[in-house]
């Protein structure tokens, strides 16, 4: 049994189809039967599904609104996954967390690797990295996995928003000086199925324990990444807007977003045997899938 949380975000999706078009045995939660600000529920749905293996998938995400949400940004993020760990360490499962790029202030000018310091530049940044902490001062079999820029055809993310923008507004102002990887909720659904095969095969190993990096291959920027979006939606006769850029000063916002959140993905590869495609690849499935639920809505 594996045990699935957020279901109802980007990547507990993601994994929920994934699973089921596996014929895999698994229960996906979501609020308010699972809420980490709710800590009974956790032991609750644990005792229940008694898994032999966790993904978590839920998390607090609103990057702005945690500077003054901070309680319930630290219960997403930190307390809250402490207390799944210490009971997939209790059991003694295996124990998959998402975690993120803004762990980095993005200022280091090359990819990150996991061995980088940690420096985020707002609550929830700090909040994350609170929480990979929390959980590996623990004895969990826990695999951390951080990413970034994730994105669907379901749920609220970059992609959505610059399709729906589009549609209201002929000229779009969108950043050029922020560099990352755009991450398919899909591919890392698949990587992280991929991980789990590679444990079930091998048994649990001392190396698959810490914190690894997993986005899409590849780079751009989010003026790069609308670009190439609205590119793809053309295709299917979407009337694209004018995409300008602009620069992070441009577009203020209570949190310092990372400049430069590159992770480089060799370690997953040489431990896992795991590589996300590069993001370019998947973007056209993804976009089609985005408008063909818009179209049934």
């Amino acid at each position: 049994m594996i045990l699935v949380t957020g279901a109802s975000g980007q990547l507990g999706d993601a994994l929920s189809r994934r699973l089921a078009a596996r014929g895999v045995t698994f229960t996906a939660v979501r609020r308010p039967g699972f809420d980490f600000e709710t800590p009974d529920t956790i032991s609750a749905c644990f005792e229940t599904t008694k898994p032999s293996l966790v993904i978590n998938a839920a998390a607090y995400t609103a990057v702005d609104k945690a500077e003054t949400d901070q309680e319930a940004a630290k219960a997403g993020n930190h307390t809250g996954p402490l207390a799944l760990a210490k009971l997939c360490e209790a059991a003694d499962i295996p124990f998959i967390h998402i975690s993120t790029d803004y762990v980095f202030n993005g200022d280091k000018g090359a990819p990150y690797l996991e061995s980088d310091p940690t420096s985020p530049t707002g609550v929830y940044g700090a909040t994350k990295r609170d929480g990979e902490e929390a959980i590996l001062a623990t004895g969990a079999k826990a695999v951390i996995l951080r990413t970034a820029w994730v994105y669907s055809a379901h749920g609220k993310n970059f992609a959505r928003t610059m399709i729906n923008a589009g549609r209201k507004m002929p000229v779009l102002r969108v950043v050029a000086d922020q560099r990352g990887t755009p991450t398919a909720a899909e591919d890392l659904a698949d990587a992280i199925l991929a991980i789990a095969d590679k444990i079930s095969a091998t048994g649990w190993q001392p190396e698959y324990r810490g914190v690894f990096h997993a986005t899409g291959g590849g780079e751009t920027t989010w003026h790069g990444f609308a670009t190439a979006i609205f590119e793809e939606a053309a295709k299917h006769g979407y009337t694209a807007p004018d995409v300008q850029p602009i620069a992070t000063a441009d577009w203020p916002t209570p949190t310092r977003r990372p400049p430069d959140s590159r992770l480089d993905g060799g370690k997953l590869a040489r431990v896992f045997g795991v590589a996300l495609p590069f993001w370019h690849e998947t973007l056209p499935g993804v976009v089609t899938d985005l408008l063909k639920l818009d179209q049934q809505t």
